[in-house]
């Protein structure tokens, strides 16, 4: 596994392997990687023939009172992992690298981006978008690789794709969980042993959501209620928003009576903590 830091090394590493026939895949990383990350990588080595793995803490994508300064970094154990989990070469650029000058140009998804964590984290899904179609840009993968726990910034990415014609296609995996259902996350790591098991109610919720369905209750306010009940069992817990969207449009639905998308940010002491579940009218 070869390690590269710079936009003109990676472009050449992944040209001779496109020469060679082989179909690229990408995995976009912040770092602090965990079992999510690694099944990303995984399905990439399965799916693709030359897997890139980048690990790039992206300062756009953070406000100013977020926590970018203290975002978990650790390298020697994230490159041992990405080795493991069959990258071929991980790309570690700095944040000069990736920005050299006053960023003018920016990639903004209306409509999309602007509820759920739209709404509570200005500007957030701008950076995320932007930094993604530099990556695709630079590395010009066949498939890049993302997880369904970041539904809302995998669908804007599907839209961007879609939108700017770009050449390659998006592949969702499923969330990866805890034994508890927590969904891992790099700032799991934030969390004391008692948050931890106090952040498990945020999957309980989304399970009684679908058993609810499951039985024929279809009425979203009943539904969040009924999440909202189960959360606050978790004293440290301060709900954000529960909303249930359309999965394609991301608007707020009334009733269940199409594929939505279940979604949820909560804060368990300091830690902003995010999940979903998709459900069909349907099951």
């Amino acid at each position: 596994m070869k390690i590269e830091r710079t936009i003109r090394s990676i472009r050449k590493i992944v040209k001779q392997a496109r020469a060679k026939g082989k179909s690229i895949g990408l995995v976009p990383t912040m770092g602090a990687l965990h079992q999510g990350h690694i099944s990303l990588i995984e399905r990439a080595a399965n799916k693709t023939d030359f897997v890139v793995v980048t690990i790039f803490v992206n300062p756009t994508q953070f406000g100013p009172k977020e926590d970018f300064n203290k975002y978990p970094r650790s390298i020697r154990i994230d490159l041992e992992a990405c080795r493991k989990a069959g990258a071929d070469v991980v790309f570690i650029p700095s944040v000069k690298q990736m920005y050299p000058q006053e960023n003018m140009t920016w990639v903004n998804v209306e409509k999309l981006s602007q509820g759920l964590c739209g709404r509570f984290r200005p500007g957030h899904f701008r950076g995320v978008a932007t930094v993604c179609a530099k990556l695709f840009n630079i590395v010009q993968p066949d498939f890049a690789f993302f997880g369904q726990k970041d539904a809302q910034q995998v669908i804007i990415i599907k839209r961007m794709v879609a939108d700017l014609n770009m050449p390659l296609d998006i592949v969702i995996c499923p969330t990866v969980r805890e034994k508890s259902g927590l969904a891992k996350s790099s700032r799991n790591q934030y969390l004391s042993p008692q948050e931890k098991i106090e952040a498990a109610y945020l999957y309980k919720s989304l399970r009684k959501c679908r058993q609810m369905v499951g039985k024929g209750i279809k009425d979203v306010k009943k539904i969040i209620s009924q999440m909202q009940k189960i959360i606050h069992f978790a004293k440290s817990a301060k709900i954000e928003y529960i909303e249930i969207v359309d999965l394609k449009t991301l608007e707020p639905v009334k009733k269940i009576d199409r594929l939505v998308l279940v979604a949820l940010a909560v804060r368990i002491g300091g830690t902003r903590l995010i999940d979903n579940i998709t459900i069909d009218k349907a099951r």
